[in-house]
């Protein structure tokens, strides 16, 4: 696949009508894929075999198509956007609507809001189930029975890089989330040496902890992003920060319904759980903690419809905006919850995320693994270094991370 294009003036709403583009490839190639992936998990019968089927025509040579009269959410999907949608192809309308529309499309082919056997069954369930019982899961819990002797700062700024880079999670539990030097041409000793791009392409986790001083008596909330091996390290840093009295309470936002593969859902959250308690050691602490938090209402668990929307965060409803403004931070994980709060667009690489972000309703934090071609807040050294050593891969390839906060 050739580079991204060039930013433009003006920062356009990404689309996957250009082949050769990252979002044309997400349509052209991923969805099918899921569709196919979905297919073969699951002993469906030849109705829900024919739906699939539909919606593979569809979505690679048709046009967008209503919901069902009956749809409970058909009112809700019209507020946002479907009618002037329907009929369009798929690589005409914004990416982020049709990427969140195909998914609410899957979810109707495979019979998840129709009364029935396979009413409220997540597509999605058999990959997420053999993460988390993966052997690269185990060796992950293994790792927090080091990290239980580290003083509470140390603790705090691993279990957030372990949040961060998520499913990379073997990274986020070293201290330093520097990238190593790579060998320049030459194998002599006194080769020149060409330092790689950063892992971490922007850092504000000073400024993270500033809002949460030891002693704090606020509220975090934490925008979940996926399930399984990147929703526990998630869990362990919401633990940490109520251990060590950094807030009084936390907020989890989850989704309300399977959404982009491997979004966490409530059941996503009680498999983690259960994993944790099955796990020895410390991850079975953290997992007691947990159930603990939720037991007595010191964790929380919010799963708003919004959530599995096709619109920036700039759109969302009153009553989600009354909710976050009322939080102390609120932490955002993740490719898809980054490209809703600035805009789903192709920004220049050095846009202020403050300006972007400043009709958030709150101080608000962006914990990202880069996986798509959305970025702002970067310097231009930082740009240039990237650029030099990978084109526009860097955008796309999740080999890049973030931590940005705006203060408000």
């Amino acid at each position: 696949m050739p580079d991204s294009p060039a930013p433009t003036p003006g920062a356009p709403v990404l689309v996957g009508g250009a082949p050769g583009t990252f979002p044309h490839s997400v349509l052209a190639e991923r969805h099918p894929a899921i569709i196919r992936q979905v297919r073969d998990a699951f002993p469906y019968g030849p109705g829900i075999r024919r739906a699939l089927d539909a919606l593979l025509e569809s979505c690679t040579d048709g046009v967008i198509e209503p919901l069902p009269a009956d749809a409970p959410d058909r009112d809700r999907w019209h507020t946002w956007g479907l009618g002037e949608h329907t009929g369009r192809s798929w690589f005409e309308v914004p990416w982020l609507w049709a990427e969140s529309y195909f998914y609410r499309r899957l979810l109707e082919a495979t019979g998840y809001f129709t009364p029935g056997p396979w009413q409220g069954i997540d597509p999605f369930r058999p990959s997420k189930l053999a993460e988390l019982d993966s052997a690269e899961t185990e060796e992950e819990l293994a790792a927090l029975d080091d990290l239980t002797s580290r003083p509470s700062d140390e603790r705090a700024q691993a279990l957030l890089h372990g949040s961060l880079w998520g499913n990379r999670a073997d990274l986020g539990f070293r201290l330093s989330a520097e990238a190593p030097e790579a060998a320049g041409p030459g194998t002599g000793a006194d080769a020149p040496r060409t330092p790689v791009a950063p892992a971490l392409v922007a850092d504000d986790s000073a400024a993270l902890w500033a809002l949460l001083p030891p002693g704090g008596a606020g509220t975090l909330c934490l925008v979940a992003d996926n399930a399984g091996r990147e929703l526990i390290p998630d869990l362990l840093l919401l633990a940490h920060l109520l251990d060590a009295g950094r807030v009084a309470r936390a907020v989890l936002h989850l989704k309300p319904q399977p959404y982009y593969v491997s979004d966490a859902t409530t059941a996503d959250l009680l498999d983690a759980l259960r994993r944790l308690a099955a796990a020895p050691g410390a991850a079975r602490a953290y997992g007691r903690r947990l159930w603990e938090a939720l037991s007595d209402g010191t964790l929380t668990v919010r799963a708003h419809p919004f959530s599995a929307g096709p619109l920036p965060y700039a759109a969302m409803p009153g009553d989600l905006r009354a909710e976050f403004a009322g939080y102390t931070l609120t932490v955002l994980k993740g490719d898809l919850n980054y490209r809703r709060l600035v805009g789903d667009r192709l920004w220049s690489p050095t846009t202020s995320f403050a300006d972007v972000t400043a009709h958030f309703p709150g101080p608000v934090v962006a914990l990202r693994t880069l996986k798509s071609d959305v970025i702002t807040g970067l310097d231009a050294a930082t740009e240039a270094a990237l650029v030099a050593a990978e084109g526009q891969r860097w955008r796309t390839g999740g080999t890049h991370a973030l931590i940005q906060v705006r203060e408000k």
